[in-house]
């Protein structure tokens, strides 16, 4: 593959992983420099190699890393003898937001025993919906650590 073809290919990698990040409620612009982050070399990048990464500007790049560091998706990087600050995505990032879903999941499912104690005083309403949310929910508490778990271990055992 040519470095034409590379770059086409990458940076339809990045604009995809950001429509995805974009369905799951956040501003594409962050989903496009964590997409970038994922596969620049070297895997640290300036706001300015970013910009330039991205053909975008540096004030849509300071709101994206400041929103991805303040939620824990990247993290700020100082090089010995460089004045530039960088940003990067820890090796463990996904793992962190993973094992934060447990909590998640815990409030959803607790939001919805809360509604069905409301319905419960009243004649005539369907609960089946909210009833089959907090089943859902109420298995994921239970089997999502789990797999965590079974995740954490397979970890520790690869380098």
């Amino acid at each position: 593959m040519d470095a034409a073809e590379y770059g086409q290919r990458e940076s339809m990698f990045i604009e995809e992983f950001a429509l995805m990040m974009e369905r799951e409620g956040l501003p594409r612009m962050y989903g496009r420099v964590f997409g970038y982050l994922l596969v620049c070399d070297p895997p640290w990048q300036s706001s300015a190699q970013l910009a330039d990464g991205l053909n975008a500007s540096r004030g849509a790049i300071s709101t994206a890393t400041r929103a991805l560091v303040e939620a824990g998706f990247i993290q700020r990087r100082k090089l010995p003898n460089d004045r530039s600050l960088y940003f990067e995505i820890h090796r463990d990032t996904l793992d962190r937001m993973m094992h934060g879903s447990v909590g998640r999941i815990r409030i959803a499912r607790e939001l919805s025993e809360r509604g069905l104690a409301l319905l419960a005083h009243r004649e005539n309403v369907d609960r089946e919906r909210l009833q089959a949310f907090r089943d859902l929910y109420q298995f994921m508490e239970t089997e999502f650590p789990r797999l965590l778990a079974r995740w954490d271990e397979k970890r520790r055992e690869t380098p």
